[in-house]
């Protein structure tokens, strides 16, 4: 069943091209938030601003007295300014960099915001559209925290789109924490100096004692070393090399035990010539709201409205916010696609129709509540 616009969907996709031709590193999003900005005001929204830290935010006043409804998608990608963003368009589907996450997720809320003024639905609620900074990497969360420190608990709810989960329903928050880990040694000459540590060479063994760790399959945990860097020339003894380490865990009682894990190889490596520290520069906080909220059943009755099998799940997003918070969130796909964070991502056209509808679903129902 698809009850939107093909129209509608066309523009959609459209406008998703454009967005994603604008690049947005993780705090660098300014660009692609302007841009957005000006399609708020443009699209009607009221009170349309931009925060401190680049959140853009726009209002569909409702006529009542309810809360407000929260819809948000993040403007931020994983690719470095200079990225070749090269977009290749194809009958079913559109293949480059960031169009899955999160252009088109970003293009949804436009999707979502011209289906309710076609169809002429009248809300109780105010629904705020909002494209927030910093999901990805460093960013830490970093604008949904400035949108739940606006709105708290004083919503329907919080609804995060993401562009390639459709199907899934994520309401609870996997717990994430990530470190810098920095190893200093008084380096030198590779030749005079020979036989003195290398910072390079000590992480490396560092690494591989990480990677030796006995992370569980249950609950489910990883550990991942995703960035490394050290050293001046190829024939310096490095003095500094540092690495960047992502820690996951379903459970947050095994996530403090992998982190003293790791504080422990640290310690075990430093000696007076080699120094090893740690510096905190991420932590995605847990939650979860229970199967028996009204939002989370709403959200699987959209997907099933549109014919598609809703999977509980639990994930790393903007949701883990809200949700630590005990306010009621979930995060929600608006099509299907694959290769996120690569050069190849992709997503599929077709099911779009049935991401905006599942969507609209949702909102309606909170409005009634």
């Amino acid at each position: 069943m698809n009850l939107i616009d093909p129209e509608l969907i066309n523009r959609s996709v459209e406008l998703a091209i454009e967005i994603q031709q604008i690049a947005a590193p993780t705090f660098y999003e300014e660009n692609r938030g302007a841009y957005i900005l000006k399609r708020f005001r443009v699209g009607g929204l009221a009170d349309v601003e931009m925060d401190e830290i680049g959140n853009v935010f726009g209002c569909r006043p409702g006529s009542g007295n309810a809360l407000p409804i929260i819809v948000s998608a993040h403007l931020d990608t994983v690719f470095p300014s200079g990225s070749d963003l090269t977009l290749n368009r194809f009958p079913e589907k559109l293949v480059g960099p960031g169009i899955g996450d999160n252009a088109i997720g970003l293009a949804g809320l436009f999707g979502l915001l011209w289906e309710l003024d076609r169809q002429n639905i009248h809300l109780n609620s105010d629904v705020w559209f909002v494209a927030n900074v910093g999901e990805e990497g460093l960013g830490d969360l970093r604008g949904m925290r400035n949108v739940v420190k606006r709105f708290a608990g004083r919503v329907q709810g919080y609804i995060i789109i993401e562009g390639m989960a459709l199907g899934q329903v994520y309401h609870r928050g996997l717990g994430v924490t990530r470190f810098r880990i920095t190893v200093n040694t008084p380096g030198g000459h590779s030749w005079v100096d020979y036989g003195k540590p290398s910072a390079v060479h000590e992480l490396s063994h560092l690494v591989n004692r990480l990677l030796s760790l006995q992370i569980p399959e249950e609950p489910r945990s990883s550990l991942n070393v995703g960035v490394l860097s050290g050293g001046i020339s190829v024939n310096t003894i490095a003095a500094e090399a540092s690495l960047e380490l992502d820690i996951r865990s379903e459970d947050v009682v095994k996530l403090d035990e992998i982190v003293r894990m790791v504080e422990q190889a640290v310690r075990d490596f430093t000696r007076p010539d080699v120094q090893v520290s740690m510096e905190l520069i991420g932590k995605r906080p847990v939650g979860e709201l229970s199967i028996d909220h009204p939002l989370v059943a709403l959200a699987v009755q959209g997907l099933q409205f549109v014919g598609i099998k809703p999977h509980l799940n639990i994930g790393s997003t903007d949701a883990n916010i809200p949700l630590s918070l005990g306010f009621p969130a979930v995060c929600l796909g608006l099509t299907t696609g694959n290769g996120a964070h690569t050069q190849n991502e992709y997503i599929n056209l077709a099911p779009l129709g049935h991401g905006i509808e599942q969507l609209l679903h949702v909102i309606r129902g909170l409005d009634r509540l």
